[in-house]
């Protein structure tokens, strides 16, 4: 059983706290989370966290469990178990005196991503995709000097009618 990545989905009521007791869970388990998301769900009243952590079945089996024990946890589940759509933003400064520009923006095209902000030496990129387009976009642009990275963290849900 090897570790790998996992990512779940938790519906919580949307209640103060709740993040704290769901990251501080993970925490005194000894269970990294990577990367977490809330927002509002389709339902009134309920949040969506999607966490991405590292593990085996096991250790996924054993989070599950923990999270059910809290009260404002209403359902947890396993996105990484079914086909997929995970998604995450970045927006990346990075220095651009105009004779570089070309180049960037050869680079942003080829992501599909986009300029969003130009400044007299600098250029903010917008990139939408799975972590790994995050990851090599970033890995392009870092010749040119990234003055300021952000990133959202994965968001996700399972394909289809599921």
């Amino acid at each position: 059983m090897s570790d790998y990545k996992r990512t779940i989905a938790v519906l919580v009521n949307d209640q103060p706290g709740v993040l704290q007791r769901v990251s501080g869970l993970f925490g005194r388990r000894g269970f990294n989370i990577e990367s977490i998301t809330v927002g509002q769900s389709e339902e009134a009243g309920l949040s969506r966290m999607v966490i991405v952590t590292t593990g085996n079945d096991t250790t996924l089996e054993q989070i599950e469990k923990q999270l059910y024990k809290l009260i404002d946890v209403i359902k947890v589940i396993n996105l990484s178990s079914k086909p997929m759509v995970a998604r995450e933003l970045a927006l990346i400064k990075v220095k651009a005196e105009p004779s570089a520009r070309p180049e960037i923006l050869g680079v942003v095209e080829t992501f599909r991503a986009s300029v969003v902000d130009i400044g007299a030496s600098s250029m903010m990129v917008q990139s939408v995709g799975d972590t790994g387009k995050i990851d090599a976009i970033i890995e392009l642009l870092k010749p040119y000097g990234i003055q300021e990275l952000s990133r959202t963290g994965v968001t996700a849900m399972i394909r289809g009618n599921a």
